[in-house]
């Protein structure tokens, strides 16, 4: 059986109004002669098909009825939308503060495409700051999935003598989930399971590839108001740890959505982390309120045990001891688990079973990307996305052809061994500078910043304030 997208409305409608764009930002070095700048190109090559070890339902088997009339998103359609005169636009605002850099919306005067500007300031201030911004680049350019924000180019560096800083180019998404979830546009169960499987199915891919994200949460989920949504800011993103007594960093995750073992000071951990911090998106999508909102760590923790009850001592075996002890002297706490069929009409006995299945104590018992897109509640949205949003199927008069992989894992593992070799800033520098610059051969025509344009100056205001401002927390 077969379903045509474009005879159903829309799940959501405009969300939001699209971005207002402005300013005259870079120069065009039609000569290449300077360095070759370009990166990757907007359009995608969908993944080959594979057969997943456990495949989920086809969306064919879900049937015609979607539960009463349920709408699916429209057709994905290409951001790269026209505008009129792309001399004429100017810079906007700041778009957005990552963890460690501005987002800026601006116009690409090649094509008129309406792009994300990152600047990625301070990176050669010490040899863990360029190891990490060297990482999360190679991690932007290594990124092939649609729901996983890539590269699409990076601008040209200057001599290697007055390299600091790097431009990347991506994808402009419209808004992102925490200014949804707080918006008064209503999220119906339709919205709730679409997005919900956009943010597994790109898990899934960044898992697959031994890399934790490390700061999921919902402002780092971009959306557009045809509900695509995109993971992004890879910060604090790393390759996962296999050696067990080798320590992570604990300065991890937005608080709300840290996961009780980062919580309990475990100085190693995996992926479970960031399938903890969907769960509490999950029940925040579900009750449109942060789920566990607290002032302090401990506090965090003492809400986290309120629901899920005083945790064994076989799931504090990675903690530290003296979280272990503040857990153990409490009283003993019985789970409140039914409370989460409160959050909405929409926490179903299917949605609060795989809320469950992800807010689990023991992150050795917590469920897995790949298990958690197989459950019956994301059947409907791997019907809706597949019909109608995603790239990897397509339709022809006869009805809609299926890709055989619908949540592909990545290709390859994303390898680090790169960062063995960097022993010093100025060879990091080095190697930064190279990657770019070969990364750029043969690509379209580079583009340059222009540092006379009113719209680089405020661009460079925005940035120092907020670098100011990251350099004064850290200090504290």
């Amino acid at each position: 059986m077969a379903f045509h997208g474009s005879a159903r409305p829309a799940v959501c409608g405009n969300l939001f109004p699209a971005s207002d764009l402005g300013p005259k930002y870079f120069c065009v070095n039609s000569s290449g002669s300077t360095a070759a700048c370009s990166g990757l190109n907007g359009a995608q090559k969908p993944l080959g098909p594979g057969q997943p070890a456990e495949a989920p339902r086809h969306p064919a088997t879900v049937g015609a009825s979607t539960g009463g009339g349920a709408a699916v998103p429209q057709p994905h359609s290409s951001p790269a939308s026209e505008v009129p005169c792309p001399a004429e636009m100017e810079p906007d605002r700041p778009i957005g503060y990552g963890a460690f850099g501005v987002v800026w919306s601006v116009t690409d005067p090649r094509d008129g495409r309406k792009v994300a500007l990152k600047k990625m300031p301070n990176v050669f201030q010490n040899l863990v700051s360029c190891k990490r911004v060297f990482r999360e680049l190679r991690m932007l350019c290594f990124f092939k999935h649609d729901n996983v924000l890539s590269a699409l180019d990076i601008l040209q560096p200057p001599q290697i003598d007055c390299f600091e800083e790097i431009y990347v180019i991506t994808e402009l998404m419209q808004s992102d989930l925490h200014k949804v979830i707080v918006s008064p546009q209503p999220l119906t169960t339709d919205h709730i399971k679409v997005f919900l499987y956009q943010i597994l199915r790109g898990l899934k891919y960044l898992h697959s590839a031994g890399i934790l994200h490390r700061d999921i949460k919902p402002g780092n989920l971009l959306v557009n108001s045809n509900c695509l949504l995109k993971i992004c800011d890879f910060g604090l993103a790393r390759v996962e740890e296999p050696d067990s007594s080798r320590h992570m960093t604990q300065e991890v995750v937005t608080q709300y959505y840290r996961a009780p073992e980062v919580l309990m000071g475990s100085r190693h951990y995996g992926s479970a982390i960031d399938i903890w911090s969907v769960g509490c998106i999950f029940a925040e999508l579900l009750g449109r309120r942060i789920l566990f909102q607290a002032q302090s760590p401990i506090q965090q923790l003492d809400l986290i045990t309120d629901l899920l009850g005083t945790p064994p001592l076989s799931a504090m075996a990675s903690a530290c001891e003296g979280a272990r002890a503040h857990i153990l002297r409490g009283p003993h706490k019985p789970p409140s688990l039914s409370v989460l069929y409160m959050l909405s009409d929409g926490a179903t006995h299917e949605a609060v079973h795989l809320l469950c299945r992800m807010l689990v104590f023991d992150p050795a018992k917590r469920i897995s990307g790949s298990d958690a897109l197989s459950h019956p509640y994301l059947d409907e949205g791997r019907l809706r996305y597949h019909t109608c949003m995603c790239k990897c199927c397509y339709s022809v008069p006869s009805g809609r052809v299926y890709t055989r992989d619908f949540e592909p894992a990545a290709e390859r593992p994303f390898s680090h061994s790169y960062e063995e070799s960097m022993l010093s800033v100025w060879q990091g520098k080095e190697l930064i500078h190279r990657f770019i610059t070969e990364h750029q051969q043969g690509k379209r025509v580079p583009l340059c910043i222009n540092p006379q344009s009113a719209a680089f100056k405020s661009f460079i205001r925005s940035t120092a304030w907020h670098s100011s401002k990251v350099s004064r927390k850290e200090e504290r």
